[in-house]
Formats: structure tokens, sequence, C-alpha cells
């Protein structure tokens, strides 16, 4: 072919030429990337505090251990070990991204966003820079508006999507319902043109703000502001409605893979991976089953590093890229489901051939 003595840069630039202007640019994955602190907290560690037992938390969750941020590390760092790694994986530098979207229940700070952080630390200073906040369908969010962007900008090349948590700062350990699950962690996906055929097929989101006191953080924000009061009821950190997320996620899963299906014009036997948010394996396993899915088809990443929040749908993704475990032309449903409450779906044709390069 022409293209074959190009740089993946120029190409995608030539496909930009040759297609913008039809109805739709096919935008998919590059390269996916992930990254967890160093430190592990194990179940025998988790357990003694949460007044519960190791066995326990496997039965019921699944989850063997999780990872901790060190004292001196944050979300925006953990976020741009995630994109380096995601970059490394797409053959790219921190100079060809003209698009940072970090999505984050743990940011940084209220302001500036967490996204300017990681754009500082990756000296990406050519690249728009922001957050995008939908808790643990953040990923899927942010995703949606990189793909819009780059198929509306002519001079767009490539976007990284980061979703990052740093729980551990925000968890009572003697709770069992939140401690035993959430650990820290990011996974990035490069973002940006690919051939035709492949790519994200529509991205379906959505919303209920009325089940928002479902899982949140209660104070520090302009709600209920820090004070002594706050700090002394514990309001700074995770408080979650066990069995209103259980029902939540047990009836928006099967509701959101069907409408990607249907909108992807494909059935269940079609779909070569399952990729999701991984709040608790032992429940994402049953809502698999439970909606006709062959559940060996399912990426599962939350029983090494508990539930990462956004970070959880790119970091499989990654996991499953590293593992072989995706080829090119392979069909993955995508669902997410989060705090808010939000959830999302959609179907992606995996663009990448077995030895990293792009179709």
């Amino acid at each position: 072919m022409a293209d074959d003595n190009l740089g993946y840069l120029d190409r995608i630039s030539n496909n930009r030429n040759r297609h913008f202007g039809s109805d739709r640019i096919a935008i998919g994955v590059l390269g996916a990337g992930g990254y967890v602190p160093q430190r592990v907290r194990t179940n025998t560690e988790v357990a003694e505090a949460a007044g519960v037992t190791p066995q326990w938390i496997v039965e019921r969750t699944g989850v063997h251990e999780r990872h901790v941020c060190n004292r001196d590390q944050s979300a925006s760092e953990l976020a741009a070990d995630a994109v380096r790694d995601a970059l490394n994986a797409a053959g790219l530098h921190a100079g060809d991204l003209d698009l940072i979207i970090v999505t984050t229940s743990t940011p940084d700070e209220l302001g500036p966003s967490t996204a300017c952080r990681v754009q500082a630390l990756l000296r990406a200073h050519q690249a728009v820079a922001f957050d995008v906040s939908a808790a643990c369908t953040g990923w899927l969010f942010g995703t949606r508006v990189a793909v819009d962007y780059l198929r509306g900008d002519t001079a767009g090349r490539c976007a990284a999507v980061v979703g990052v948590e740093a729980y551990s700062r925000f968890l009572d350990p003697a709770d069992r319902a939140t401690a035993v699950l959430f650990g820290d962690g990011a996974g990035a996906t490069i973002l940006g043109p690919v051939a035709a055929g492949t790519g994200f097929d529509q991205i379906e989101l959505g919303s209920d703000g009325d089940h928002a006191g479902d899982v949140l953080i209660p104070a520090g924000g302009s709600r209920r502001p820090a004070s002594t009061d706050t700090l002394e009821r514990g309001q700074h950190r995770i408080h979650m409605d066990g069995k209103a997320v259980r029902d939540f996620i047990l009836e928006i899963f099967p509701k959101a893979a069907a409408s990607a299906l249907r909108r992807a014009g494909l059935t269940a036997d079609q779909i070569d991976v399952i990729v999701t948010h991984q709040p608790n394996p032992v429940l994402l396993r049953r809502a698999c089953a439970d909606a006709g899915f062959d559940v060996e088809r399912l990426i599962i990443v939350g029983d090494m590093v508990g539930n990462i929040g956004a970070g959880s749908m790119p970091y499989a993704l990654a996991k499953a890229q590293s593992a072989g475990r995706l080829h090119a032309g392979d069909r993955i449903l995508i669902v997410g489901f989060g705090a808010g409450v939000t959830w999302g779906s959609t179907v992606l044709t995996w663009s990448i051939d077995d030895q990293g390069v792009g179709r």
C-alpha cells in the first residue's frame, strides 16, 4: 500500500484528509496502558480492620488484593504514569497528544482540573486538558467527548483519556462495605483515527441523579464545606448503600449491553471480549451470566486491584491487550456503570494486530 512507508501520524493525517467530510470518521484505541502503586494491601490487612475474615472478602467480592498510594503519590501522578504506558503501547510520545481528558472522583484538588496537573507532568503543553466527572463510568463519558472532539477537529490527531482514583485517601478502614472493595490505580487509552470498519460504535450514555446519594463523598464541596463537624462525622470518606448499588448493577447491565448490541446490529455470540467497570468480580460474573453472555469472555482485573473506579475499564483493556486477549477485528462489548448514578455502553472493534500495529 502507498501508506506503508509513512509514520503513524502521517498515516492518520492522510486518513483524515481522505475521510473528513464523510458521515463518520472511525476513531478507535491506538494503545492502552495502566498503573497501580507498588504497595499492596492484602485481604488479611483489610479484614482485620473491617471486622471480617479474608475468606469472607474473597467469597463475597472476589477481590484478593488492592494497591495503595504511598504518602507522596496523588491521582495526577498515577494518571500520568498510565498515560505514559498507553503512549508506549501506541508507539507515540506526549508531544503527539492534542487532548487530555482525566476522569476521576478523587481529584488532586477541587480546582484546577487534574487534567492540567497531568498535562504538566507529561509536558504535553500543546494538548487541551480538562476533566470529565461521571464516577466509575467516567472513562466512557470521557471517551465519548474525545471521539466527538477528534471527529470534529480536522487538526486533532490523538487524545489521551485516563481514568484514575486514589480511593485510599477517602476510605474508612472499619467500613466493610467500602474498605474491602476500593483500591488505587489508573488506566489510560490513546484514541485516534483508525481504519474504516473498526473503532467505536455509537457510545450511549445515561444518568439518573435521583440516586446520587447511593454512593458519594458527602463533604468537602460547596454543598457541605469542610468543617470540624464534617471531619468528626467522617463525611470526607466514601459512603455507599451496598444493596442499592448491587440492585442498580444487576438492572442496568443487561439493559445497557442489549442496547449496545442492538445499535451495532450484533448478537451476544458475536462478541469476542467483554470489558466493564469492575466493582466486584463476584457480582460482575453474575451480572454477565444473567444477561446471557459467556462469562469466559469477560475480562476480570478487580480480583487483583479491587475497584479502581474510573480507571477500571481502561485498565481492563490494557491488561487484555498485554495478555494477548485482543486481536484485530475483535468486537469488544464495553459496559460502564457508576455513582450519580451513571451508565453507558458501546461496541469497540479492535484495530491493532498482534504485533501492535494499527490497521
